[in-house]
């Protein structure tokens, strides 16, 4: 473990190997080298986990100092420094800063030297690349109500930003996040005391919308030092440009400094986890997220940083990786998404289909043009492009398609084939036959050969409205359904998080007879709040707020005088989930965060993307080469309805 001190100084010296930067235009070290331009990036670092205040030794700590804290600095990247090279490196800052001790570790936190080498590729990153977010630009923190009436917020409300508050963690004086769930009568909180990525996302939208950005840029920076740290489960180390699905702040004492204690980050990839599933999805919201700061903070320095951009690709390589799947859908194990338990999703869930597309989106705004990075953004491109095609066309169902699937042909060999992935029809389930309404329609939850499941998810369908992965057509029939099914899907307690149940035989068989996962509970048809402030979001986008307005007000009825549930248990949502924790953080935030996108309807445009009618152009299956009749591009046009 490093030491970590905190003093004044007004020029630091490191004595650390080479520091080698050839950026025109860099921001490794968290500011510019003016007078140059974005170009290739050439950086050799030692192992040494080098950060812009000095050195750290060890896990991700930062000692405690109770008297200097780092809240409220100011940005130093406006700053004149000279000129350095080697040995000699000069800056002068008249801030309190944080020295830190340096080690040598096995995992390696360097940049690798490729000097002629402008390959992306091998700009390989173990453990992070830890620029530490010490310094604030006050322009991170807009007033984005600056220009309109100040609406007096309601009881419920002023609870809620209270509660919210009271969670916020912090990590060397900084907020870095905030609990998954504040109670203070839980005596047992195992991993709800933790900072999870998809669970801050609610947090970290309501903050942003009421003008407060450092939160966020912490828990951006902080998660990124995090990514890909040395973990292994059963000997084996997870692939590189993993997020971890939380993290924990632990104060620890320091060795050999008796009343001294230390802040340690300690993340979690899934190694502590029930069913020990790594998180598919935490990579995808951090992008999501990051796209969402810039949008409204209208600061998109953070993203043009050189540590961030590294840890965009990282991700996207991991996800962009080929192998035995033939699909252009991402290939997944039960649990690793908000489903965090058996319940049946393996395979290709649509929930991540819908995120991994609209980080997609998000990563080919964001991703810095250039020579090393082009093969990379035609790759996103390609991937959009099929997995767009792949879920309008395979995913859908409505009346129509489900009278298609009624006259299935099966065991079709060839290229022609109408029903390609083998589909009997039998499948069809007889609630479906009886629910499905006459307009409208949805995305299925999942398809593998020989396999439909033809279940309602509420975060995948929304998801897909949100990032337009659906055509306009059938986003709009996603919300028909909703609004046509309100008793199923919404009843008492927004939202379902799946419908319907699994039930007797089939729970026992599929979930493993998970006691927690009993009908109508937790993942298993329960009620989840929090899944409000995306509906709100797909509503907005649609032009229909009324549906949001609707739902809010059934759930400010209750949310408060519950103490902000978790989940909710039954079939109509009447009873409070049986495992449920109490003042559950994204409950609170996905409230608030709803009251924010409908005042602010300016402001939630700016998390969601039209249709994008350029991806319909980009045909790369280069069907016609090989003699085939028909390119699926002209299938995907065929959707569009303006």
């Amino acid at each position: 473990m490093g030491s970590c001190s905190c003093i004044g100084l007004t020029t630091i010296k490191p004595s650390c190997s080479k520091i080698l930067i050839s950026y025109k235009r860099s921001s490794l070290l968290g500011f510019r080298i003016p007078g140059y331009r974005n170009d290739s990036s050439v950086v050799n670092l030692t192992k040494t986990r080098f950060r812009v205040y000095g050195y750290c030794r060890g896990m991700h700590t930062c000692s405690e100092n109770k008297g200097v804290g780092f809240r409220g600095f100011r940005d130093l990247s406006h700053l004149n420094r000279k000129g350095f090279s080697g040995s000699d490196l000069n800056w002068r800052f008249s801030r309190v800063l944080c020295k830190v001790a340096s080690d040598y570790r096995n995992y390696s936190t360097s940049v690798e030297s490729h000097v002629k080498d402008t390959s992306w590729e091998k700009i390989y990153i173990q453990g992070g690349l830890n620029v530490k977010p010490l310094v604030f630009d006050d322009s991170s923190s807009l007033d984005v109500n600056e220009k309109k009436e100040t609406r007096i917020e309601s009881e419920i409300e002023k609870e809620a930003w209270k509660l919210l508050r009271g969670s916020i963690v912090d990590y060397c004086g900084t907020p870095v996040g905030t609990l998954a769930a504040a109670d203070p009568a839980d005596k047992l909180p195992l991993n709800y005391d933790q900072v999870f990525i998809r669970d801050f996302v609610p947090s970290a939208l309501a903050f942003l919308l009421n003008g407060e950005g450092e939160i966020v840029k912490n828990f951006l920076l902080h998660t990124l030092q995090l990514q890909s740290w040395e973990k292994t489960v059963d000997c084996h180390s997870p692939g590189q440009g993993l997020m971890p699905a939380s993290f924990k702040v632990r104060n620890v004492p320091l060795d050999g400094k008796p009343g001294e204690f230390e802040d340690v980050l300690d993340p979690d990839f899934g190694e502590s986890a029930i069913g020990r599933v790594a998180p598919v999805d935490s990579g995808l919201w951090w992008i999501i997220l990051l796209r969402a700061y810039g949008k409204i903070t209208g600061d998109y320095t953070l993203q043009e940083r050189v540590d961030v951009q590294t840890g965009i690709r990282l991700i996207l390589k991991l996800c962009l990786a080929d192998g035995f799947d033939m699909f252009p859908t991402l290939l997944v194990t039960d649990g690793s998404c908000m489903i965090d338990r058996r319940m049946g999703i393996h395979g290709h869930p649509l929930e991540i289909q819908a995120l991994f597309y609209s980080a997609l989106r998000c990563s080919r705004e964001m991703v810095t043009p250039n020579d090393t990075t082009k093969d990379l953004v035609a790759a996103i491109n390609n991937r959009l492009s099929a997995l767009s095609f792949h879920i309008r066309e395979y995913y859908w169902v409505d009346m129509k398609k489900i009278n298609e699937i009624y006259r299935y042909k099966t065991e079709e060999y060839s290229t022609e084939a109408v029903n390609k992935f083998n589909i009997y029809p039998e499948q069809i389930p007889s609630w479906l036959v009886d629910w499905i309404p006459e307009t409208g329609g949805y995305l299925i939850g999942n398809l593998q050969p020989a396999h439909m499941d033809f279940r309602f998810f509420t975060l995948g369908n929304l998801w897909s409205i949100v990032s337009s992965l659906g055509t306009p057509k059938q986003n709009d029939g996603i919300l028909n359904v909703i609004e046509e099914k309100w008793d199923d899907l919404v009843a008492n307690m927004p939202l379902k998080i799946c419908y319907p149940a699994l039930e007797y035989e089939e729970w026992r068989i599929i979930t493993g007879s998970d006691p927690k996962n009993t009908p109508w509970s937790y993942h298993n048809g329960g009620s989840w709040p929090t899944l409000l402030w995306q509906f709100t979001l797909a509503c907005i986008k649609m032009k229909r707020p009324e549906l949001a307005r609707k739902a809010i007000a059934l759930a400010e009825k209750r949310l408060s005088a519950d103490e902000w549930p978790e989940y909710y248990d039954t079939r109509h949502g009447r009873f409070i989930g049986k495992q449920a924790r109490l003042y559950q953080t994204w409950t609170i935030a996905g409230f608030l965060t709803s009251k924010k996108l409908l005042e602010n309807p300016e402001m939630a445009s700016k998390l969601f993307w039209e249709e994008d009618y350029e991806l319909l152009e980009n045909c790369v299956c280069g069907l016609g080469k090989h003699g085939r009749k028909k390119c699926s591009r002209s299938a995907a046009k065929s959707h569009i309805v303006t």
